[in-house]
């Protein structure tokens, strides 16, 4: 018992480590791990570990074949919930160069791993091709930290976040393929492994797609008939991921990682009611998983495995991976793509290793090394060596690298409105019609749905739940509009993601109390003074329209906003430029700054003293 509660403990006290250092949650844990398992060994009695998951083969918290089992099936989970991520919107641009990547970068990973594996260290030419089938994968556990603390340009962001995530399944069957092989090997078949590679690959591929589909499918028309009460709504998905995958490993063998990341990628794309609870219920889950998974993977390692790393041919190897394959295989794959030659040099450096690469690793090195084959305890160490270097690495220099090749957001122009009512999908319209790029978040999903029929950028989310810091496709967002009926969200918004989406200016509505007091007018108040929620929606349904009035200078500004303030039905929002740029009216409008040829945009209905102003104004 003390075994199994300390893992968990450990687990998520390592990943509260890696949130608040800002490091990969891998990095703490598989550090973890060897500190509970392998160096424990070091000063317990005996030489005993003080966690071992698997003891002489049938002994330990996971005798026997268990821990391959309980491995397989959370990959399985981590792998749908990364699927769910995966949007069609995203890669308009990079498409192509990511399915590059997954293909041809894969096979220039693979052979180029095989050579230096087998003439480097002298293994085997099986030993190797396992070795290198396992290095393809990236992995969304380790590439999500590093795109989360980075705001990354889109294209770069889109391209490692979907290979991250495709590339899995496709590792995962090069390595199953591969021991394949070897299996066939000891038992004295392997004259026909090549025509048994080729129809498992086709079973593979038809029942992984298929299954994947019509699971998918099935799922999404339950929920949307509600079959599922709601209570049992995650728990439901959860049962029925791992009903799915273990239907798709007893049809055919190693099928069920395909059909799962299948499953997620088309309920990602599809009208699926709840989809967000779902998600945040899965990211849950794998948080979870992942980390008591890399600790008993980690601890599972011995000593004497890890003294094999003690050669300088393993540091060679470990540098020709990183500064050799993982570049020749982006720059082949992105050969004549939209990226620049900077971001494909940053694509190039970060390329970091994660749980299925050690989980495989871990699963294939065990059973090969149980069963004698020459070379396989070094399967085990030198992917975890692949996988600590590349993700130390990556964590540590990742960011300086980004700024010294430009591919970072140098400016985030884009407004994040908190809130999708009536009046905010008005304001948004605005804004895009005019060049700019906005984006909604609200967490009910009718208004969601009802600002992408205006064909609007709108995310169905919680701002309480930090997964909306996560949203890859709200990295461009530098400021924030607060919009919604509640006080204390707009609050909320205002104090916890500022940071995040309003870098260069982040707003709210006025409340009832703040109304019209002008010593109580905060400095966070949006368009003015005398307008909370309640005048702002009311205008917008009454007069939907928007007026965009010169300025010829700050006299002429404060004259404008004062008339527009003391009209019933009008309210200041924007100071457009010339160049078509927008600036927010604060409630503290007096002390914004005005050009002439500046235009002063306000919602509402037609104000006939304005015009009368500017005629006088021309006239003087």
């Amino acid at each position: 018992m003390v075994e199994i509660a300390s893992i968990i403990i450990l687990g998520i006290f390592a990943q509260w480590v890696a949130w608040r250092f800002k490091v990969p949650a891998i990095l703490p844990l598989i550090l973890t791990g060897l500190a509970v398992g392998p160096f424990s060994s070091l000063w317990m009695e005996g030489g005993q570990k003080w966690l071992e998951p698997i003891y002489n083969g049938e002994k330990g918290l996971f005798p026997g074949e268990k821990l391959f089992q309980f491995v397989e099936l959370a990959i399985g989970i981590i792998l749908f919930e990364g699927g769910l991520t995966l949007k069609r919107d995203e890669i308009k641009d990079v498409g192509p160069s990511i399915l590059n990547l997954i293909t041809v970068g894969s096979l220039i990973t693979f052979t180029g791993g095989t050579l230096l594996v087998h003439f480097i260290l002298g293994l085997s030419w099986a030993i190797s091709a396992l070795f290198a089938a396992l290095i393809i994968v990236t992995g969304p556990t380790v590439i999500a930290p590093i795109l989360r603390n980075l705001p990354l340009k889109k294209n770069v962001s889109s391209v490692l976040k979907w290979e991250g995530i495709l590339i899995d399944p496709i590792g995962a069957l090069a390595a199953v393929f591969v021991y394949e092989f070897i299996h066939l090997q000891i038992i004295g078949d392997d004259g026909h492994f090549t025509q048994h590679a080729l129809i498992q690959f086709v079973q593979v591929a038809i029942v992984g797609t298929a299954l994947g589909f019509l699971a998918a499918y099935t799922l999404t028309q339950l929920l949307k008939k509600e079959l599922v009460p709601h209570y049992l709504l995650n728990v439901f998905t959860l049962a029925y991921v791992i009903a799915v995958f273990v239907l798709s490993m007893t049809i055919v063998a190693d099928s069920g990682l395909l059909t799962v990341v299948v499953m997620g990628l088309i309920m990602a794309n599809m009208d699926v009611p709840h989809i967000k609870e779902i998600l945040y219920f899965k990211e849950s889950i794998s948080v979870l998983l992942i980390s008591v998974l890399f600790i008993l993977l980690s601890a599972n390692i011995n000593i004497a495995d890890l003294q094999l790393l003690l050669d300088v041919k393993i540091l060679i190897v470990f540098l020709c991976v990183i500064l050799v394959l993982r570049p020749l295989g982006v720059f082949v794959s992105t050969f004549k793509s939209s990226l620049s030659i900077k971001e494909k040099i940053f694509i190039s450096w970060v390329g970091p290793r994660g749980i299925v690469a050690a989980g495989i690793a871990s699963l294939f090195g065990l059973k090969l090394t149980y069963q004698g084959y020459a070379g396989a305890e070094y399967i085990t160490p030198l992917v975890f060596m692949i996988v600590l270097g590349t993700v130390l690495l990556n964590a540590t220099t990742a960011g300086l690298l980004a700024k010294m090749l430009g591919v970072l957001i140098e400016k985030s122009s884009g407004i994040l409105i908190v809130g999708a009512n009536r009046a905010a999908v008005l304001l948004a319209g605005y804004l895009k019609q005019n060049g700019r790029q906005v984006a909604l978040v609200d967490s009910n999903p009718e208004n969601i749905k009802r600002a992408k029929q205006q064909g609007l950028n709108a995310y169905e989310a919680n701002i309480y739940n930090d997964d909306i810091r996560d949203n890859l496709e709200l990295s461009e967002m530098g400021f924030l509009m607060a919009l919604t009926g509640s006080s204390n969200v707009n609050a909320y918004a205002i104090r916890n993601l500022k940071d995040a989406f309003g870098e260069n200016g982040a707003f709210r509505l006025i409340n009832s109390d703040e109304l019209e007091n002008d010593q109580n007018n905060p400095e966070v108040g949006l368009f003015s003074h005398t307008d909370d929620y309640i005048n702002f929606n009311e205008v917008a349904r009454d007069y939907p329209e928007f007026h965009e009035i010169e300025i010829e200078n700050k006299e002429a500004y404060l004259n404008k906003l004062q008339i527009i303030n003391d009209t019933r039905d009008c309210i200041p929002l924007f100071i457009k430029n010339k160049d078509n740029n927008f600036v927010i009216i604060p409630s503290h409008a007096d002390k914004l700054a005005v050009a002439e040829d500046d235009l002063l945009v306000y919602m509402g209905k037609t104000i006939p003293s304005l015009k009368a102003l500017d005629e006088t104004l021309k006239e003087a």
